[in-house]
């Protein structure tokens, strides 16, 4: 399989790309980490924030004006861990953590984009855009098939100043048309959803450098069912997840969890434990799809919109 891929429910995607043994692509921060180290800054969020004239420091740091967004400089886990809107000097002073900084609470519409880079240059860009439920949880998420050409040409300029010597993929996550994180690597939650020969053009930009992909996009979605924290969950039975991957518009699911691992061992947001994810060709049936797999949980242990 040519992708680094942590999570089994995701080796669907890639099982059938062939790839050379020497080549390795990463969906997740550390081994992007380790297969990266001349571009390992990515990671540091502060840097991302003071590139693009961001007002922003380490906590200790006071700020000319409230309120502030403060994070980990490093958090290479994601799920939103350890960030916090700062109201006031004194509620920065309570909040102090070594490793934090802040910068501008920002506003606007909340974007994940996966760019194919070759050479510090944009060969394809997609965007996605979550629902929020509650609690740094998302209802569902819309893989948009219309480009947005203002967001576009900001990430290209800042690719063109900041990445000139990177091929590969690269994930940005925008408020408001501002960067506030980028990843060398892609979302393998929903890039099913981009459509067939994806992954084989991406096994070619890391083999040969170069993006050659027939593009014929649509709208597609990818919801989330979540449930209480603080209990073990079964995966539903092979026959119930066939009749879910059956059902009409499904392009795929995913059981979110590892069923023989501690609940709390398993990075999730405060609000609840993912249990699965349904992608699909619409709203509708996307709906109906998590309906029917929620049928295999608990019903009184179910978080719901």
């Amino acid at each position: 399989m040519p992708v680094l891929e942590r999570d089994p429910w995701r080796f669907q995607y890639f099982e059938d790309a062939p790839c050379p043994d020497d080549i390795f692509i990463p969906t997740d921060d550390a081994d992007s980490w380790l297969l990266y180290p001349a571009h390992r800054w990515i990671y540091d969020k502060l840097k991302i924030a003071e590139s693009q004239g961001l007002m922003c420091g380490p906590h200790g740091v006071l700020p000319p004006f409230f309120p502030v967004f403060s994070k980990p400089v490093m958090n290479m886990k994601g799920m939103g861990i350890g960030s916090a809107v700062v109201h006031s000097a004194a509620d920065l002073d309570r909040l102090y953590q070594p490793g934090h900084f802040w910068m501008p609470l920002l506003t606007g519409r909340h974007i994940s984009t996966d760019c194919a880079v070759v050479d510090g240059v944009a060969r394809w860009m997609r965007h996605a855009e979550g629902t929020p439920l509650r609690a740094g949880m998302f209802d569902f998420w819309t893989l948009h098939a219309a480009p947005m050409p203002e967001l576009e040409d900001y990430l290209s300029a800042w690719l063109a100043a900041n990445l000139r010597d990177y091929t590969g993929m690269v994930n940005f996550e925008t408020i408001g048309g501002v960067i506030i994180e980028a990843h060398l690597r892609f979302a393998d939650q929903w890039c099913d959803l981009n459509g067939a020969g994806w992954t084989r053009a991406l096994v070619r930009l890391h083999t040969h450098g170069v993006w050659d992909f027939a593009d014929r996009r649509r709208d597609g979605y990818s919801f989330a069912l979540f449930a209480r924290h603080g209990q073990r969950y079964d995966h539903p039975p092979a026959a119930h997840q066939a009749m879910v991957r059956a059902m009409p518009g499904v392009a795929s699911l995913q059981i979110t969890f590892h069923a023989g691992k501690p609940p709390e061992d398993h990075p999730m947001p405060p609000g609840g434990f993912r249990v699965g994810l349904v992608n699909a060709w619409s709203i509708a049936e996307g709906q109906a799809a998590r309906r029917k797999l929620a049928e295999a949980f608990p019903a009184e242990a179910l978080l719901w919109p």
